[in-house]
Formats: structure tokens, sequence, C-alpha cells
């Protein structure tokens, strides 16, 4: 999954008008999009050029997915992960 230009960085994005309020709705369509992964508890927040990932994930898989999602809008530079795994009971 791509979106946008790859002819772009982040930073010439948002030198161009490029907000962080349409960075995260970028970010926050392709995490729902993503059909391998469960994002319901994914919240994305952004300060400055760096987008961060919070809340929580089910497993190693959907935080790998979360990441690949987001960092192939915004590049892995400008990507904070800040997600907990759930503790789950036997």
């Amino acid at each position: 999954m791509n979106f946008g230009s790859d002819s772009f960085s982040h930073e010439q994005h948002c030198a161009s008008g490029h907000s962080s309020a349409s960075t995260i709705a970028s970010v926050q369509a392709a995490l729902s999009a993503d059909l391998e992964l469960d994002s319901s508890s994914i919240t994305v927040k952004m300060i400055g050029p760096v987008v961060l990932l919070e809340g929580y994930i089910n497993n190693s898989a959907d935080r790998e997915r979360a990441i690949a999602v987001a960092a192939s809008i915004v590049g892995a530079a400008h990507l904070q992960d800040r997600m907990f795994a759930r503790a789950f009971e036997p």
C-alpha cells in the first residue's frame, strides 16, 4: 500500500502546505484501511514533523504492520512508536 508520491520527503510536503491535520488523517485512514491490522485502539498524533503512534496493539505483528503503514506515508525517520501490547490472561 502506498500513499502519496515517493518523490517528495515529509519535510517537503509540510513546507508546501501539507498540514499536521492532513498527515494525521492520512495515517489514520491508511491504518483503518489495512485489513491485516486491528487499529481500533491506535491513536495518531503529531509533534512537529514526527508522527506518534500511541495506544494498544494485540501482538507484535500489529506493531510491525502499523509502523510499516505509517512509515509508508511519513517515512521511518518521522515516526515514533509509543504503542503497548495488551496483556492477555490465560
